[in-house]
């Protein structure tokens, strides 16, 4: 899953420069395999999404950037709405690796309670990293369309590995779980403590990317972040 958008463009590089398997075939024009223009679609929509965000995942502009007819791409998605879901799941699966990078250093390094709490603050870090670097698709991965609703059921399932949409959720369910195990946090403040979290880091980025700590030196975001992060900690591992 790590490699399905490198994969998908490495197929659509070969599918437009004439070195794919159909090269010479029907006097000469490009042909797609089943799969392969879906994939293609999928790699030109985040292009998009990276550029303008949750609006500027249109189907027709997907299929002008692969160099296809609007009816071809309407024979691998159904319309706008699934094409947005498809992007939207990249970019979940995007912000759960940048979360579950930021988080692996410490697993050997800071074992312990003291390491429990350092998890917490480091999928912080790499939720607002996932943000900064990727603002256009960070929007892409939060915005509703009609397709999520039917997910919701796995939301508060961590061990969904296939749900991308909700594996950044279920790491920190268990990164909390953890402070509780290691005696960090009492059970009664471990009640509904990932949607705190989950809000006030939220929350930060949305101000970060549009709001009016938009305009803030990336070391400044930095030592916001931060504070942010001890006020937290602070209230969820306090007696």
């Amino acid at each position: 899953m790590a490699d399905m958008e490198a994969t998908a463009r490495a197929r659509a590089e070969a599918m437009t420069d004439g070195s794919g398997p159909d090269k010479g075939k029907r006097g000469g024009k490009r042909t797609y395999h089943h799969g392969d223009l879906r994939n293609a679609l999928i790699v030109a929509a985040t292009d998009l999404a990276r550029d303008g965000g949750p609006e500027a995942v249109v189907l027709r502009a997907a299929a002008r950037r692969v160099g296809v007819s609007p009816t071809a791409a309407y024979r691998h998605f159904a319309g706008q709405a699934e094409l947005l879901h498809a992007v939207k799941e990249l970019g979940q699966q995007r912000l759960t690796e940048s979360m579950e990078a930021a988080g692996a250093s410490l697993s050997a390094r800071e074992p312990g309670p003291d390491g429990a709490e350092e998890r917490v603050r480091a999928l912080g870090r790499g939720y607002l990293a996932f943000a900064r670097a990727e603002p256009g698709l960070y929007r892409v991965a939060f915005c509703r369309d009609e397709f999520s609703m039917e997910k919701l059921d796995g939301v508060i399932d961590p061990g969904e590995e296939d749900s991308w949409g909700f594996r950044s959720f279920g790491i920190l369910v268990q990164a909390l779980d953890a402070l509780v195990e290691h005696g960090r946090m009492t059970e009664r403040r471990r009640a509904g403590a990932e949607l705190t979290a989950w809000a006030t880091v939220h929350g930060l980025a949305t101000m970060f990317l549009d709001g009016p700590l938009s305009q803030l030196t990336s070391e400044e975001i930095d030592a916001v972040a931060e504070r942010a992060f001890d006020t937290l900690i602070a209230g969820f591992t306090t007696p």
